[in-house]
């Protein structure tokens, strides 16, 4: 089966941002998906507003693979749990030095 996933916009809410997503499958009206980040999340740094859509997605088509014969809720919420595994599994990994230091040359 065919899917399309068509992120849409954000609203700012008082303790949260909204993330909306429209998911359209072969012959059906599209879905309206939303998913809820705590505004902590982006206030304590763990998460950037650039990567809030990102984390929706890979959320969103998780759920899409393992919903294969039950609909899709009609909203989700970014557990503290998969911030974590997110923000560990894209963070910069630490710089290499291009070139070792050379010994010092001490006698």
């Amino acid at each position: 089966m065919s899917v399309n996933v068509q992120y849409v916009g954000f609203t700012v809410k008082s303790v949260a941002r909204e993330y909306n997503f429209l998911v359209h499958e072969a012959e059906t009206t599209p879905q309206e998906i939303t998913f809820t980040i705590r505004n902590e999340a982006f206030t304590s740094r763990r998460l950037s507003f650039q990567d809030a859509p990102q984390i929706c997605s890979l959320k969103l088509h998780r759920e899409l693979e393992a919903s294969l014969n039950t609909p899709l809720k009609a909203h989700y919420g970014i557990s503290e749990t998969e911030l974590d595994d997110y923000r560990e599994s894209h963070s910069p990994k630490s710089a290499r030095r291009l070139f070792p230091r050379k010994a010092s040359a001490t006698s």
